[in-house]
């Protein structure tokens, strides 16, 4: 099974690059238009969306009217085709869309238009071909570069970016990996994972607590607050400003999010699970209906990196209805819920006085009841069990503190 991830790369573009890498943007971004002009129809069934017959109907008056290169041509044709292809399906959905317009500054390379080499790539343009060097973290542990710019990964097609006068390479990255086994899955061992508006971002049913809500909340706060106030400058250095910081914020996000769903992934591997439970988002979304948006973002990105992550390593990733899992007793087969078992983040049970983080509490029922959904929709899965801190919960429910699963 093959899987593909993308990566930014800073790139260090020389003076004298500039130029010319700031035309092939130009002409890049005219010939996309092209196509998406000659393309569109107010009439979705009348939008021509297919690479082939676009091809057939623009490509000679782009090559005659620009200086790209075919491959640069063919590459703009087919962003074209594919935001015609959305506008047509959202069209068909009832949806409002119109004509796509291609703005800002972006080119597509594939693997005629690129190369790269270990410290530089080399990028196809509508003169000559720029040179420029990758600008890499000087510590890139718990990073992206730590896991995927390695000879593991073959890199594969890309897209240059230009932004605050700064060029960015965003690289698809690809490797084959071995697929879970089915029967695996349906027999294997669960991690639990709960996720939280404040306190800690994540906490496992290993007892791992990850993150920090209120740090993560802080963050997004004070960008709120800086961002609210460049709106009122209204200058257009202001405008500037606001987006370098929306960067800023949104490629430390990124990062945060990544550390923490490598360590839940982790968590997973050094416990021999093959699945990972989460709170299903849409449910989640009603029992915490007064967060924010943004924190129903930052759950929703969360569980999207442990997605890939996890598919890495033959991990299933799986949601679970969340009703009462923080008020459930999670100790072997008491059971017992009610709302006042818990108080904050301590939890302790009315009927059988198990006292435990309420949070480590609710991610072991939130693994637990993805193993319950397996006993009900199919034989064969008697045999699962739940990754606990010391020890495992078979599907009968009974802990046995064997120490496996430490």
């Amino acid at each position: 099974m093959e899987v593909v991830r993308n990566i930014q790369v800073k790139l260090d573009v020389s003076d004298e690059d500039v130029e010319v890498l700031d035309e092939t943007f130009e002409q890049f971004r005219h010939a996309a238009q092209h196509v998406a002009d000659h393309g569109w129809d107010d009439n979705p069934y009348n939008i021509t969306d297919t690479k082939n017959t676009l091809h057939k109907e623009t490509y000679s008056d782009v090559r005659e009217k620009l200086s790209l290169q075919s491959s640069l041509v063919q590459s703009a044709r087919n962003l074209a085709a594919t935001a015609l292809g959305n506008c047509k399906d959202r069209k068909f959905d009832g949806e409002r869309a119109s004509r796509p317009e291609f703005r800002g500054s972006v080119v597509v390379y594939n693997g005629r238009t690129i190369t790269y080499n270990d410290d530089h790539v080399s990028l196809a343009t509508t003169d000559k071909r720029v040179t420029a060097e990758y600008v890499t973290p000087v510590n890139e542990e718990g990073t992206p570069f730590e896991d995927y710019w390695t000879d593991e990964w073959e890199k594969a097609e890309a897209t240059l970016h230009k932004r605050d006068r700064t060029y960015y390479l965003h690289v698809a990255v690809k490797k084959d990996v071995d697929s879970s086994c089915d029967e695996e899955s349906e027999n294997g061992v669960v991690l639990g994972v709960d996720l939280n508006v404040d306190g800690y971002v994540a906490v496992t049913s290993t007892g791992a607590f990850l993150g920090n809500a209120d740090y993560l909340n802080h963050r997004r706060d004070e960008y709120e607050r800086r961002r609210g106030n460049l709106q009122q400058t209204g200058t257009r250095s202001a405008h500037l400003t606001m987006q370098s910081i929306g960067d800023r914020f949104a490629q430390w996000s990124a990062d945060y999010f990544h550390r923490i769903s490598k360590a839940i992934v982790q968590e997973a591997v050094e416990n021999n699970c093959t699945a990972i439970a989460f709170e299903n988002l849409k449910h989640i979304r009603k029992r915490i209906s007064n967060a924010s948006k943004f924190q129903q973002w930052a759950f929703k990105e969360l569980q999207r990196h442990v997605e890939y992550k996890a598919e890495e390593h033959g991990i299933d990733v799986d949601d679970v209805n969340p009703a009462y899992t923080s008020q459930r007793c999670s100790q072997g087969e008491c059971g017992f819920t009610h709302e006042d078992n818990r108080d904050g983040d301590e939890f302790e049970c009315l009927k059988c006085g198990k006292q435990l983080h309420s949070d480590y509490n609710a991610a072991r029922n939130v693994g637990w009841r993805l193993i319950q959904h397996w006993l009900k929709s199919g034989a064969g899965r008697a045999t699962s069990q739940l990754a606990l801190k010391s020890g495992t919960l078979n599907a009968n429910g009974r802990f046995r503190p064997t120490g496996l699963l430490g």
